[in-house]
């Protein structure tokens, strides 16, 4: 869907990589300004002739601002992350008008075929979206991997003022600091947000919120005579070392933010109007340079929107229904399907994926050594791969966000986030980023996977004691992966790191670590060439060929299951069979349905808030299809878990409420 063509204008020159050359004469700054204003009025008057769908957010006014950091990143590894205002920026990094009006106009020749609309663009090593400051922390990942590979390429993260009330911001600019790398914080500070005025919501100075961790900030007003200049040696700076900087530009916008928006007062927007650069500009060219720019512009845009008019509707064929990639060739030696513990299968893995994948970077709070994690699945790993497993701040969203640059860049990002329950703080990362652009866009990958241990009996409390499988699940475009002891875990590790090119969030029950890895008389069941990563991460069962009743459950419940299975064979002389999935989404459903539609009785067992999760969802699948048996479900009410071992007891489910639950269907 993203399209590298590019209808270039017949004023301006264009690099090897198609960026458009801008001097700094006042001419070449005066055309590409203009050119910038009067694509930003043509989409304004498509938009007001119902031309357009969407929203679209104007840049009018800030088109030098806008300009001024792009046109100067002269790296081809240079990386320009924008916003939901990202017009300019877009002009200035490709020179495409023709991709930009079409992409509004949600045409073919569109940048993304229409995908993408005004606010989110793939193109090249340029990404905008539309969810303030969530694409920080992904910066941050990409100049991670800049600064490993020795690259001088700088990441330009395209911010406005109202963007400093968001704490992803703030968490990515620690991890910056912390990591120096070559950020480049840009604050277009144009006075307010949608409506309302910076100076009700953001107290102390812009650029004193960059000192505080660290980075090198300066301030510039993009009105000044030699602004563009010293926007060159801000990046040149930049380029030289010495880690993440803040660039805030003081500029005005001229019309709304969007369509109808702007209430502020008619001489607040003559002042503005007076002060504006890109006039002032163009006041000291003479008559006929200037108009014989103007001219030029208007005639190539208007050329462009009629090719863009031309240019046929967007359309799917056919529509997509998933936006999964498929799997690669295994990279890495296999792992072991026995072993001492899960713990020490899942350690082993890692040192096998930091042994022989020189892409994967494992990141986390506390992983080092002599700790190696709060549940020590990385012991060890931090002394034998310095630099290769990274301690984090807290920060569970920004490191997200970093791992989905790095994977992004071509990394093999392994996360680890200290407990299940965190996963909330990450979720704008996971449903707004990691799944959106591999599925918005076919040459963007995300080959995140993110582990994390999950569930109570431990006494940990409301937030620490959680299964939060049944919001993940609904995520789309995210695979959720849950093994237990009776699968290789390793090796589902390993093939999530390396052979799924999809994000992938790795559960893993606290009480099962110390579990003995062993698949006993389970059987795996043969997947469906139709389920989507179901030869990766399989199904096993053991037990009657024709059960009574059909237990299905995953993860930590296993062993609960197991032993109420036992039960239910020597005490009531029912036969049981026992159905463990390791993948919950995207939901194995033809590799499950035939198994189970001939059986009598199934009931689902989650530790989960069972509600509008994954036994809900199998159990819809299975009626779609006509199963005529019995189905019931267990799991916890929607209430917080407790803290106390007797209360938590009283909560959670036991081998009792299986076997209860069992002999009621009879």
């Amino acid at each position: 869907m993203t399209k590298q063509t590019t209808e270039k204008h017949p004023g301006f020159v264009f690099d090897a990589h198609g960026k458009p050359e801008i001097g700094l004469s006042d001419e070449a700054l005066y055309a590409f300004g203009h050119f910038v204003r009067s694509t930003e009025e043509l989409i304004l008057d498509l938009f007001s002739r119902g031309l357009l769908s969407g929203t679209t957010h104007t840049c009018l006014g800030q088109e030098i601002c806008q300009m001024a950091v792009v046109r100067a990143l002269s790296n081809p590894d240079d990386v320009v992350l924008s916003n939901h205002r990202n017009h300019g920026h877009f002009l200035s990094y490709s020179g495409n008008a023709l991709g930009l009006i079409a992409e509004i106009m949600g045409r073919q020749d569109g940048v993304c075929g229409g995908y993408g609309g005004s606010q989110h663009i793939a193109y090249r090593n340029f990404h905008s979206n539309g969810v303030q400051a969530g694409m920080t922390g992904i910066g941050c990942g990409m100049a991670l991997d800049m600064q490993r590979s020795g690259s001088k390429g700088v990441v330009a993260i395209m911010v406005g003022d109202g963007t400093l009330g968001e704490g992803m911001l703030y968490e990515s600019m620690n991890l910056a600091a912390v990591w120096k790398t070559a950020v480049l914080y840009v604050v277009e500070n144009n006075g307010i947000a949608q409506t309302t005025n910076t100076k009700d919501t953001v107290k102390g100075s812009i650029e004193g919120r960059g000192a505080a961790f660290g980075l090198r900030t300066w301030r510039l007003d993009d009105s000044a005579d030699d602004f563009a200049h010293s926007v060159d040696q801000v990046v040149q700076q930049m380029r030289d070392g010495g880690g993440p900087g803040m660039l805030v530009i003081d500029t005005c916008r001229l019309g709304p933010h969007s369509k109808g928006d702007d209430l502020r007062e008619d001489h607040e927007k003559q002042s503005i109007a007076q002060r504006d650069p890109l006039s002032a500009l163009g006041r000291k060219l003479d008559d006929a340079t200037r108009s014989r720019i103007e001219r030029a512009n208007r005639d190539f845009l208007e050329a462009t929107e009629a090719i863009a008019l031309a240019s046929p509707e967007s359309r799917f064929d056919p529509a997509p229904t998933h936006a999964l990639r498929a799997t690669t060739p295994a990279i890495v030696s296999d792992q072991p399907a026995q072993a001492q513990s899960v713990r020490v299968a899942l350690n082993a893995a890692l040192r096998t994926l930091l042994a022989e994948s020189g892409d994967v970077i494992v990141l986390g709070e506390d992983l080092h050594d002599p700790y190696g994690g709060a549940f020590k699945v990385t012991a060890g790993l931090s002394s034998e791969f310095p630099g290769r497993v990274i301690s984090t701040p807290i920060s569970e969203a920004g490191i997200t966000g970093a791992g989905i640059g790095l994977a992004m860049a071509g990394r093999r990002p392994v996360v680890e986030i200290m407990f299940a329950d965190f996963l909330t703080l990450c979720m704008d990362q996971l449903y707004n980023h990691a799944v959106k652009f591999p599925g918005m866009f076919p040459d963007c990958e995300v080959p995140l996977v993110v582990r994390t241990p999950c569930g109570g009996r431990r006494g940990y409390g409301p937030t620490h004691s959680q299964s939060p499988e049944n919001l993940l699940i609904s995520v789309p475009g995210l695979t959720v992966v849950y093994g237990s002891h009776r699968h290789n875990v390793g090796q589902l590790l390993v093939d999530a790191v390396t052979r799924w090119p999809n994000p992938v969030v790795f559960l893993e029950h606290k009480l099962l670590y110390g579990e003995a890895q062993t698949a006993l008389d389970y059987q795996v069941v043969a997947p469906s060439t139709q389920d989507h990563g179901a030869d990766l991460f399989p199904t096993v069962r053991r037990g009657a060929s024709a059960p009574d009743v059909t237990l299905v459950t995953y993860g930590g419940m296993l062993p609960h299951v197991e032993r109420a299975a036992n039960r239910l064979e020597a005490e009531e002389e029912i036969s049981v069979e026992v159905v463990a999935p390791s993948l919950l989404a995207p939901l194995p459903r033809d590799t499950l349905v035939p198994l189970l539609m001939t059986r009598p009785r199934i009931i689902i067992v989650e530790e989960s808030h069972h509600e509008f999760g994954f036994s809900a969802e199998l159990m819809a699948t299975l009626a779609e299809a006509g199963f005529s048996g019995t189905m019931a479900r267990l799991g916890l009410p929607p209430i917080p878990i407790a803290s106390a071992r007797s209360l938590e007891k009283d909560q959670l489910l036991d081998d009792q409420t299986i076997v209860d639950k069992a002999t009621s269907l009879f």
